[in-house]
């Protein structure tokens, strides 16, 4: 049975939302942004990690739209 377009555009889009967002996290380790909100304090602390997760939020929409948009286009 043919799953539906609708269930096949989430499923793509879904996957490529974690890959996104999983690469957007290795950046920030990367580039030592746990160590640094780490040693942050207090307050800082709370918007170092409201930074990060709106980059890894961030990426992982970027991740999803683009697979949308190459599959749309492989699909015509």
């Amino acid at each position: 049975m043919k799953e539906s377009p609708v269930i096949h555009t989430a499923r793509v889009f879904a996957w490529w939302f974690i890959v996104g967002a999983t690469m957007a996290l290795a950046v920030i380790l990367l580039q030592g942004g746990i160590r640094e909100a780490m040693q942050a304090q207090g307050s800082v602390w709370e918007l170092k990690l409201v930074e990060f997760l709106t980059t890894i939020l961030g990426g992982g929409l970027l991740g999803g739209c683009i697979a949308l948009i190459l599959d749309r286009i492989k699909k015509s």
